[in-house]
């Protein structure tokens, strides 16, 4: 069975100067969806650039097992010390990615309502800590850092003060007249989804139902201006369905059929929910 080859998806290359030179393990029946030396020498390779046995293996088509097995074989002495060697290259460059988040952060969304609205830098200070302790242990002790000095401070409040302007930087301007259109929005938003949703129930009604209905708004009508109801009396019901245009009305236009003529056009077909 032939071993699908899948792409090759790591880091950038390390430079081809800093690639250990080897001579790749010989084998006694060679196939070519093996251990062949191209792929040896692309495993080695990959490894430089992930740091990782794992991620290696796959991307020359291989088990991370397989390789194992093929370190152990005899004459891959060579082999053994250009695999260390790659490590300590792959180890280094994930530091300098360690290094480079815990100095200038990682970026991320900033959703609102579901919604991407901009990004923000997020900084790891137990990562900046942990990489102290490590590139300064005489600074830094296992857990807490020791007592900084003057200039110590003095760095730590600079280096606070720089990410501080960058992450302002980087925060999206909004104002205030914005935001209040934004809210607006979502408001009318709403609104238009629950008038949408009364229409639909209303259309389900059967004719006899919205015909009951249309002669309670009329008699309705009739009997506040009658006893001269008060506006806020005439609110108290404030969306109104019409019928013949099969949408909601307004609240003003429903408060605003206070006379006879009023309760005539609401008797020609308007409902209220």
């Amino acid at each position: 069975m032939t071993r699908r080859k899948p792409p090759r998806t790591a880091q950038p290359p390390v430079p081809a100067g800093e690639l250990p030179r080897f001579t790749p393990v010989p084998r006694q029946s060679p196939r070519h969806d093996g251990w062949t030396e191209e792929r040896q020498i692309a495993f080695i390779e990959a490894l430089a650039d992930t740091g990782s046995v794992e991620a290696a293996s796959r991307a020359v088509g291989m088990s991370a097992r397989g390789a194992y097995h093929l370190r152990r074989q005899s004459g891959a002495e060579s082999f053994r010390a250009a695999w260390e060697a790659a490590l300590q290259l792959g180890v280094a460059r994930i530091e300098d990615v360690v290094m480079d988040r815990a100095l200038n952060g990682v970026e991320e969304p900033v959703y609102s309502y579901g919604k991407l609205v901009g990004t923000r830098r997020r900084y790891n200070d137990r990562l900046l800590m942990f990489i102290l302790r490590n590139r300064a242990p005489e600074r830094f002790a296992e857990g807490r850092s020791k007592a900084l000095n003057a200039i110590g401070r003095m760095q730590l409040e600079q280096l606070k003060q720089k990410w501080r302007k960058e992450w302002e930087a980087e925060r999206p301007k909004v104002s205030h007249a914005e935001v209040r259109a934004s809210i607006d929005r979502k408001i009318a938003e709403i609104r238009k989804d629950i008038e949408a949703e009364r229409a639909a129930l209303w259309a389900q009604m059967s004719d006899e139902t919205k015909s009951a209905w249309a002669r309670f708004v009329e008699l309705r009508a009739r009997d506040l201006a009658a006893i001269e109801a008060s506006p806020t009396g005439r609110k108290l019901i404030t969306v109104e369905w019409d019928a013949r245009a099969q949408t909601f009305s307004s609240a003003s236009s429903a408060s605003g059929a206070s006379s006879a003529s009023g309760a005539a056009g609401a008797a020609q077909g308007r409902g209220a929910v």
